[in-house]
């Protein structure tokens, strides 16, 4: 499995958010750009710790033209649970059946304690108003990401 190539458009994806809302990739091209984020599983240490460094840091999304939107193989109403326990204000995308994930090439085999499987790597993808994939992120730091994400935005994508 491989990552969609840098300066590529964004692969196509059509999603629900955790509102029951259908969300598309296109429908910011030319206006945002976009963090696309994908990670294993809400209300784990690790998802929670990296979706509330996004929520905190909202408004410098916004600033930049920069949505969030946050993929994981949840349910729908996981995602809801999720997003009303820690207050969560960016769009989360429930990919159940991991076609996205696997577009993306974030469905690949892991390794934990010895045991392997069927997985999603976290990984992140930022995409510029274009809809190309200007930048990947595949060493993601739960703690950091946030601010990993603004500073490379601030950095390439400011004019």
């Amino acid at each position: 499995m491989s990552f969609p190539k840098l300066g590529a458009v964004a692969p196509a994806l059509t999603l629900v958010n955790q509102r029951g809302e259908k969300v598309s990739l296109k429908q910011f091209r030319g206006e945002k750009n976009v963090v696309l984020y994908f990670y294993p599983k809400a209300m784990t240490p690790g998802c929670t710790v990296q979706a509330c460094g996004i929520r905190d840091s909202y408004a410098e999304f916004a600033e930049l033209d920069t949505v969030v939107m946050a993929v994981s193989p949840d349910s729908v109403e996981r995602l809801i649970k999720f997003e009303d326990k820690q207050e969560l204000n960016f769009t989360l995308l429930s990919d159940e059946d991991n076609k996205v994930t696997a577009k993306y090439g974030c469905w690949d085999l892991k390794k934990f304690m010895g045991r392997e499987y069927m997985g999603v790597l976290r990984t992140t993808f930022i995409i510029g108003k274009d809809g190309k994939i200007k930048h990947i992120i595949d060493k993601v730091k739960t703690k950091t990401h946030h601010q990993d994400s603004l500073d490379w935005i601030r950095d390439n994508l400011t004019d």
